[in-house]
């Protein structure tokens, strides 16, 4: 079969505030993330290696784009995501106020993913899956539970297994008012037949205890259990929170305590919602390759519990790397770098990247050509021009621009496919020093998502110690505010001019800043044509951070030779990515065109030629090169 498991149902938009305590009436802003719980369990599975699709419906409009977009870029198939001309994509506003206090209001009246319709089922497409997950919120409506029974009868039909996550939630019954969105409990005979009625397809039924209650329509858990085995030989799961979960694959005993209940994990939590869907996902993780129950059980608490102590449901999914190194060390904290280093988007290899950042080497030869500054960003305009040329129909293309001559060319060249990468630094700042100054977290929350928070640091591992000190305080800062914003950090190290005759100096350089726990995405580092310096470069990196995006390699002005070298021996490690050359592609030109020598047309001509050599070198130095 060609997935390992279909969700159908909800995807929507959550809007999770970001002021923790607050209540949601006071929250001042949010964070946009996928919603949803078989969208959410759709992202679980998926990261912990399983093959997803998704079945639902969005808006057409920039929401249902969002939904469409992540769910795309997290490996689920979305070819049974259909548009909805009509109606728009759900939303909900949630609030953190405590642990167990967590306002949140619906926006899914006549929404898209609630117009799922029989018709809309491809029976072909289930049959080419091994599970189907559906969403009790599905059974609330008429229409949906028809396509929920259409879906289910298909898979029956094919052999592809039926799960149910009960995921009752009142208010969207119908059974509480808009503002009690939160309330997961309240006895309805209706709901209790809608499910009971579904329980039959079912092989495995997942749900909280007051969840199996609603089911099996009954006050007590046992009873409640009971009831549900009546009408199903589904395996069981109940979700007992912090205590862990119960499963019953055959009779149900006469008390909780008698059913092999699998201990949960001390964790701090900060949102139990999106628990449940982790949970799901985990234990279909195992579920669904035939694992032992135990151990399927063992991954679903393992991942409820790290995704309750994080903001937000969707993002907060672990992967299958942090599943298994928090099964060897349950502590969440120590995943905070394996989550973003194996949850960031994915990245075209090798990369060409023109740097054309500069600041302050333009404006000095604006100064000597007599050209004043704001020629410097039609120069950039220039440059950009010259790199959509060549960049058109390539993978792996990118620049580094800036946001003082910059600003008015970046959005041209945002959510366009290409790596963009932004200075913060402040030109020659020794220790470095920021332009945003204390500020920096906040500027960079500005920025679109995909842009990458580049730092030059002129950094020596025998600095002396305040010096030293004070710049990976620096750049210790960097790395929190990237953090804080969910972005990329380019840390690009220049060693200072004593140190320039020492190959071992860019690996020393590397060594001390990961010493002090600093872990960029990508480096930066000047080129050499000392194939042992790149070797000891790729063992520092391999021993500190083995999840490291990579290396980009300077041109430093380099003539074209040099350049052939030093990307010779740079291609050879393993962790070197691609190249971010700059001057030796658009100085000539900046000083020509600057100084009313060139025009336009001649200036972008010679930087394209430029760029096409540098990319024509790396191509030629690292030709049997593949890139993982």
């Amino acid at each position: 079969m060609k997935f390992d498991l279909a969700c159908m149902g909800r995807a929507a938009v959550d809007l999770y505030g970001e002021q923790i305590g607050s209540r949601l009436e006071d929250v001042a802003t949010f964070a946009r993330y996928l919603g949803g719980s078989p969208a959410n369990t759709a992202v679980g599975a998926s990261r912990l290696g399983l093959q997803v699709a998704m079945i639902t419906r969005v808006g057409d409009e920039q929401n249902g784009a969002f939904v469409r977009e992540t769910l795309e870029r997290e490996g689920v198939d979305v070819s049974q995501v259909s548009t909805d001309p009509e109606r728009l994509t759900a939303l909900v506003f949630l609030a953190i106020r405590d642990r167990d206090d967590f306002p949140h209001v619906f926006y899914r009246d006549n929404c898209a993913d609630m117009a799922i319709e029989p018709g809309h089922i491809d029976a072909r497409f289930i049959a080419s899956c091994r599970a189907l997950l559906l969403s009790g919120t599905h059974l609330s409506r008429g229409t949906t539970r028809a396509a929920c029974e259409a879906a289910a009868l298909a898979a029956k039909r094919a052999g592809t297994r039926v799960i149910l996550d009960i995921d009752y939630r009142p208010v969207l019954w119908g059974l509480a008012r808009h503002g009690e969105g939160a309330e997961r409990y309240a006895i309805s005979d209706a709901a209790t037949a809608r499910i009971a009625a579904f329980l039959p397809q079912c092989d495995l039924v997942v749900g909280t205890e007051e969840e199996f209650r609603i089911a099996g329509g009954a006050a007590d858990i046992m009873d409640a259990l009971r009831g549900v085995r009546a009408v199903t030989k589904a395996l069981l799961v109940v979700k007992l929170g912090a205590r862990g979960c119960a499963a019953f694959p055959g009779a149900i005993p006469e008390r909780l305590e008698q059913a092999p209940v699998q201990e949960g994990f001390a964790v701090e939590v900060l949102n139990s919602l999106g628990g449940g869907d982790a949970f799901m996902a985990g234990l279909l993780r195992g579920w669904l390759r035939d694992e032992p129950l135990e151990r399927c059980c063992r991954y679903a608490n393992a991942c409820g519990a790290i995704v309750v102590s994080r903001h937000g449901c969707a993002p907060a999914m672990p992967t299958d790397v942090e599943l298994q190194e928090f099964l060897r060390n349950p502590v969440v904290s120590a995943l905070d770098h394996l989550h973003h280093a194996t949850t960031r988007r994915p990245r075209a290899a090798p990369l060409h990247i023109l740097a054309f950042d500069h600041r302050a080497q333009l404006e000095a030869i604006a100064q000597s050509t007599g050209s004043p500054p704001q020629r410097i960003a039609q120069f950039k305009s220039l440059v950009a021009e010259a790199f959509v040329r060549v960049a058109a129909g390539r993978r792996g293309m990118g620049v580094i621009l800036d946001d003082r001559y910059g600003g008015a060319i970046l959005p041209r060249l945002t959510a366009k496919g290409f790596w963009v990468a932004r200075p913060v630094e402040v030109p020659g700042s020794i220790p470095v020093e920021f332009e945003a100054g204390a500020g920096l977290a906040s500027a960079l929350r500005t920025w679109p998502s995909e842009h990458i928070a580049k730092c030059l640091a002129i950094f020596g591992h025998a600095d002396p110690e305040p010096l030293q000190r004070a710049q990976i305080e620096r750049m210790r800062a960097l790395a929190q505010a990237c953090a804080a914003t969910g972005r990329e950090m380019l840390l690009e190290v220049i060693s200072p001019a004593r140190d320039a005759a020492d190959a071992s100096a860019a690996a020393l350089a590397l060594d001390a800043i990961y010493a002090e726990g600093i872990k960029p995405d990508w480096w930066k580092l000047p080129p050499s044509e000392d194939p042992q310096a790149w070797s000891a470069i790729g063992e520092t990196i391999e021993r500190h951070d083995p999840f490291c995006r990579g290396v980009l390699v300077l041109g430093m002005e380099a003539p074209a030779e040099t350049l052939r070298e030093s990307f010779a021996a740079a291609a050879r490690c393993r962790h070197v990515r691609g190249f971010a050359v700059g001057r030796s592609i658009f100085a000539p030109a900046a000083d020509a065109w600057l100084a009313g020598r060139w025009s336009d047309a001649r200036a972008v001509d010679d930087i394209a030629a430029r760029y096409e050599e540098v990319i024509a070198l790396w191509k030629s130095a690292s030709m049997e090169r593949e890139y993982a």
